[in-house]
């Protein structure tokens, strides 16, 4: 069996599939509707949308097969995304990559497969429109078309998504993504005692930048703080733009304690990246800080408001 290899942009295409926040999510009849299509027009036994994880393949959407997950070293769309065109492998049982292949000699005993890369709006392949059957079988190229045609209906609907919870200019989420995720972050901290601390980051001077420089120098500033926090902050944690120049972060599982490491751990890295750009300015920002408390902040909206005082408070000593 050949495990599939990890593509050169893991880190980028793995962000990709995290803005969509999609992962474990329950049954959607966008999709659903897509594969019970494709199941159809060409007679499997078999049909997903199948998003490859860091370690995994997980089914947004599945026809004929009950299982949600399978390991991604032994997973056939973990292949299929490492090229564009669609991979089509007649007979497993004859083909060296996949012959000896749990899935190949035990249920569910897949011996067609062909599966179709999903790209997102930015062209990170994070999954794929499959068909797999029990029995081998050809594709011809009519049946590929047919299939890139059904994986482009799959990629509207992950587009829709991504928009509707993404800053187009940072690739951070929006407010609407970040509120969406925080209550359910909050929810899962509450559940297992977790502690959560908010940053809530507003840029100092930024409109000087912009009047002085340009609105895309602007935009620069904006995209070059995003990714430095970004870069600070683990996987884990949500990060998002709210809006003009104010971002924040929730810290999962980080008491306040914590949170200082990574807010001086991020100066020191802001500092680096103003000495070396050299645009003619400096990037600076006021940060309020506050730590998830269900008794006193039980929502994600109350520890916003909290943050947001305590940023300005610093604003206003600077």
């Amino acid at each position: 069996m050949l495990k599939p290899k990890i593509p050169n942009s893991e880190t980028e295409r793995l962000a990709a599939l995290d803005s969509l926040n999609l992962l474990d999510t329950p049954e959607d009849e966008r999709f659903d509707r897509i594969t019970r299509m494709a199941k159809r027009l060409f007679g499997v036994e078999i049909a997903l949308v199948s998003l490859i994880d860091r370690d995994r393949q997980w089914f947004k959407s599945r026809q004929g097969l009950t299982i949600s997950e399978t390991p991604r070293d032994i997973s056939f769309c973990g292949h299929a995304i490492l090229d564009d065109k669609v991979m089509v492998v007649p007979d497993a049982q004859q083909d060296h990559r996949f012959a000896d292949n749990p899935l190949v000699t035990d249920q569910p005993n897949i011996r067609f497969y062909a599966g179709c890369p999903l790209q997102t709006h930015d062209g990170h392949r994070i999954g794929t429109l499959c068909i797999i059957d029990s029995k081998p079988r050809q594709l011809d190229s009519d049946d590929r078309d047919s299939l890139r045609d059904l994986a482009s209906m799959v990629e509207s609907e992950l587009t829709a998504i991504q928009l509707a919870t993404q800053d187009e200019l940072t690739g951070l989420i929006n407010r609407r993504g970040f509120l969406m995720l925080g209550r359910q972050a909050l929810r899962l901290c509450m559940r297992q005692t977790l502690p959560a601390t908010l940053l809530f980051f507003d840029l100092n001077e930024f409109k000087p930048i912009n009047d002085q420089f340009g609105h895309a120098e602007g935009d620069r500033a904006l995209r070059a703080f995003a990714d430095q926090l970004r870069d600070c902050c683990r996987r884990s944690d949500i990060i998002a733009r709210l809006g003009g120049d104010e971002f924040v972060a929730l810290l999962i599982n980080s008491a306040a304690s914590d949170a200082e490491v990574m807010i001086n751990r991020f100066a020191s890295k802001l500092k680096q990246y103003n000495e070396s750009a050299q645009r003619g300015y400096h990037i600076r920002y006021a940060c309020g800080a506050v730590e998830f408390d269900p008794l006193q902040y039980d929502t994600i909206d109350a520890l916003l408001a909290v943050a947001d005082q305590l940023m300005y408070q610093q604003k206003r000593q600077r």
